[in-house]
């Protein structure tokens, strides 16, 4: 992976986490940087997914994938909001 596609990686992670935050009813008691890293995973993982599925490169708006990439996001703010909440108990 070259340096602009880390840095796309990146900025496409803030917008997923961002948006898997929003999915994610209730109010989550997590940071803004978590859900930015879980964002970023959340691409990457779904990148490959969606790579594996063979939906990554289509022509135009790759939705399959960015539906993909969200839920994982929506999933990981939910995961990391319930175990910290338990750790502050």
């Amino acid at each position: 992976m070259e340096i602009d596609g880390i840095i796309s990686a990146i900025v496409i992670g803030i917008v997923i986490g961002i948006l898997g935050r929003l999915v994610v009813p209730g109010r989550q008691r997590i940071g803004i940087l978590w859900t930015i890293l879980v964002g970023i995973a959340a691409a990457l993982i779904g990148s490959g997914i969606a790579s594996a599925f063979d939906v990554a490169d289509t022509d135009g708006v790759d939705w399959v994938e960015w539906l993909i990439q969200i839920g994982l996001a929506a999933v990981g703010v939910a995961a990391l909001d319930r175990s910290r909440s338990r750790t502050r108990r």
